[in-house]
């Protein structure tokens, strides 16, 4: 065989296979699309650790609601089925986690997750893997203003207005403060959302004393020294925003030596901790739920469907569902409504990757308590209610009084601009903006 034989044969195989790539690509795409026997879904969430008083219980609504679906069809007559990993190793065990996932579990879509570090280490594996990805919890707000991810979208709130609507409900309803003490859990939550309401703060009031600032050990126990500093120093307002265990064991012993009878406590996350502290908690402080489904919400813009997975999950699980939970309820009820969607755009056939995440984009969806609407950046904008803590007869643990729902838009950062440098951009008049409180 001559040379320019032999290199036509060449060029003639390498043709053929190119072409048969190029056929068993096509043919991917299309069986990509095509309907599947079952609805694959990776769900990320505490399962072990401290965190888990917030991960269990979301995969507990997960489970109910997943049985809920199925039980009237599924989605687009499609089973849903969950595959639940662990975040508690950290985040280079859920980087492949994820991996595994998508490329061994063939999961459609993937729920990242509780802890904001997990969130910045799978949103950009979201584009690697062109897999859409619900950020169903975690609060950081650098996801979406550090960069651009089209396979991600966050179907709740984050920390900028979860810290800001509390804040702007302290200048409110106790503007005459003048000093303030933080005792915040040691790792990037507590950090960040104490840097977010300082930025806020010194905008809205500009000269308050901060006279303590104390970040104990992640996981701590005992909190003796850091109440006799705030004894001692005795600042109007104590900012907490620490969660779980550590929160229930700091109010326990802060009441227990009075702290709550000379300062104001401002605890943006409380929610999750109520039931934990029963009647411990004392009235008179403000508190938030990272949202606005509270059980004793004023105004749900569903109450029936709000009665029916507030009541379902009691019924199961024999406790009342936490932020966690309804934030789970919320990815599902994006889910539904971006298949809907996504199927309506094709006249009925089943989306691939590319169109679910283009369904996703600019969604509104509604909840029992309200409707959210996912920005062109990904992020949804969650209205957040706040009040002040109150102990009555329906409820044997505190819930909010002269409550307050603060619109997604007015306590959340545009499109394009930094939280912190937002916040400092914010003028006292954003104060009368602020809605009128609700009984509940």
């Amino acid at each position: 065989m001559n040379r320019q034989t032999d290199v036509s044969r060449r060029a003639a195989m390498l043709g053929a296979a190119s072409s048969g790539a190029l056929l068993w690509a096509g043919e991917g795409a299309r069986a990509q699309a095509q309907k599947p026997s079952e609805l694959r879904i990776g769900i990320t969430t505490f399962l072990s650790g401290p965190a888990s008083v917030f991960g269990v219980p979301s995969r507990q609504a997960a489970e109910l609601l997943i049985e809920q679906i199925n039980r009237s069809g599924g989605i687009g007559g499609v089973p849903l089925r969950a595959f639940f990993v662990d975040e508690a190793p950290g985040a280079d065990h859920l980087v492949g986690e994820y991996r595994r996932l998508v490329q061994n579990e063939n999961v459609q879509v993937v729920f990242a997750s509780i802890s904001s570090g997990s969130c910045l280490a799978c949103t950009p594996l979201s584009t690697e893997l062109r897999k859409t990805t619900l950020l169903w919890d975690c609060g950081t707000q650098r996801v979406f203003e550090e960069g651009k991810h089209p396979y991600a979208f966050r179907t709740q709130g984050y920390g900028t207005p979860e810290i800001l609507a509390p804040l702007l409900y302290l200048l409110k309803t106790k503007p005459d403060f003048r000093s303030i003490g933080v005792i915040n859990q040691d790792y990037a939550w507590g950090r960040d959302s104490w840097e977010l309401w300082k930025a806020g703060m010194d905008a809205l009031k500009p000269g308050v004393r901060v006279v303590a600032e104390m970040f104990p050990r992640f996981g701590s126990t005992d909190f003796s020294t850091e109440i006799t500093r705030l004894l001692a120093t005795r600042p109007d307002v104590v900012l907490s925003t620490s969660w779980g265990g550590e929160l229930v064991t700091l109010v326990r012993q802060a009441a227990e030596r009075r702290l709550f009878e000379r300062s104001t406590f401002v605890l943006p996350v409380a929610e999750a901790s109520m039931q934990s502290l029963g009647r411990a908690m004392p009235a008179g402080h403000v508190i938030g739920a990272r949202g606005d489904h509270w059980n004793n919400h004023p105004r749900p813009k569903d109450p029936a469907a709000m009665a029916r997975f507030v009541d379902g999950y009691r019924q199961r699980f024999n406790e009342y569902p936490i932020y966690p939970c309804h934030h789970m309820a919320q990815a599902f009820s994006a889910l539904q409504a971006a298949y809907a969607k996504a199927i309506q755009t094709k006249n009925g056939g089943w989306p691939n990757d590319q169109e679910l995440a283009d369904a996703f984009r600019g969604l509104t969806f509604d909840t029992p308590t309200s409707t959210i609407t996912l920005r062109e950046d990904g992020q949804g904008l969650e209205d957040q209610l706040v009040g002040l803590s109150s102990q009555g007869e329906r409820f044997p643990f505190a819930v909010p009084r002269d409550m307050v729902i603060f619109p997604a838009a007015m306590v959340s950062t545009p499109v394009g601009q930094k939280s912190v440098e937002w916040l400092k951009s914010l003028k006292p008049d954003i104060l009368a903006q602020m809605p009128a409180p609700i009984a509940g």
